[in-house]
């Protein structure tokens, strides 16, 4: 990238997008934000950008927010482990990507990073890397088997439109700005005011966010078209999670290990209420038949192939907690 290209990103206003956003400020880009007229351009404080009101769904605001732009970071998605009517997220993760990708095509986008998810890969007690993708249909929730569709769309116009993407697998990212929460800062806020007594034995690969947004630039200026990324950070037991977020707030870990099993009623009727009152469930069905394994990730290929390096997680909870506290999430 050189100073005076214009680069896209969608979702800029997110978690990660907003990240990305900010990995790529001072360096003398053009950068254009697509975001939702509703959503808040709080995470885009201080940058210099432009703004383009839409929705990726949308083939004309893509073809707006396209326009000129040299380079791409798809970064929109809705990040959701539940919904009132999961054909949202379905329509928002693969149909958004469709009309994203077509939009670069038809307006010569270069390069374009996608950032998928290490949800589509299989999930094994060992420690996974890229050679383990999930087929079309494949995954637990509509949220995988969104991102799965999505990454197989994107692979598809790379094989036969000459689409020139770089997938980024990001695992479970951590830090400033996750103002939604994700599900993984709900449970650092719920742990960080004493909500969670207890536990059970999965766990997590656990990064910064702001590792993973450096991870894109890395992608995009080094990575291969075509080639999956994962940019994960350190494994950790939800136990250690836990106990971290503890260490760092002051209060007693957890100690009491709970089976999934009988969890499950508890998950039935967190869902029954959010039905009706439209709030995801903090447990769901879901999550607890993800928990059956340990999500552990190795972000060797990266490390080797594009030089991509991650912090101690402690430091992203760290950081997390300290913008969670000045958001108002935690007193």
């Amino acid at each position: 990238m050189r100073p005076g290209d214009r680069v896209l990103v969608t979702g800029a206003s997110g978690f990660v997008g907003s990240a990305v956003a900010r990995a790529l400020g001072g360096r003398g880009l053009k950068l254009r934000a697509l975001v939702r007229a509703t959503s808040s351009r709080g995470n885009l404080a201080g940058l210099d950008y432009e703004i383009v009101e839409g929705d990726i769904t949308d083939p004309a605001a893509m073809g707006r927010a396209a326009a000129g732009a040299r380079w791409l970071f798809h970064v929109a998605a809705d990040y959701r482990l539940w919904a009132r009517d999961p054909s949202e997220i379905m329509r928002a993760n693969v149909e958004g990507t469709r009309t994203v990708m077509r939009a670069a095509l038809a307006q010569g986008v270069e390069r374009i990073v996608h950032t998928s998810s290490v949800a589509t890969l299989r999930a094994s007690d060992a420690v996974v890397d890229e050679a383990s993708p999930l087929a079309d249909g494949e995954g637990i929730g509509v949220y995988k088997k969104s991102k799965v569709a999505a990454e197989r769309l994107v692979e598809r116009m790379v094989a036969e439109e000459g689409l020139p993407a770089v997938i980024a697998l990001p695992s479970t990212p951590i830090g400033p700005g996750d103002a939604r929460p994700t599900p993984t800062g709900r449970i650092v806020i719920e742990a960080a005011s004493g909500r969670i007594p207890a536990f059970v034995d999965t766990g997590l690969n656990l990064v910064h966010v702001d590792d993973v947004a450096w991870g894109h630039v890395l992608a995009l200026e080094k990575g291969a078209v075509g080639e999956r990324y994962i940019l994960g950070g350190q494994d950790a037991s939800l136990r250690a999670l836990l106990g971290a977020i503890a260490a760092l707030t002051g209060r007693r870990a957890p100690t009491l290990g709970l089976p999934r099993g009988p969890l499950y009623p508890l998950a039935v009727a967190a869902e029954a209420v959010a039905r009706i009152t439209g709030k995801e469930p903090f447990v769901t069905r879901d999550a607890l038949d993800m928990a059956a394994h340990h999500m552990f990730f190795t972000s060797a290929k990266a490390e080797r192939e594009l030089g991509y390096a991650a912090r101690p997680y402690v430091e992203a909870l760290r950081d997390a907690l300290a913008w969670f506290t000045q958001a108002g999430y935690l007193k």
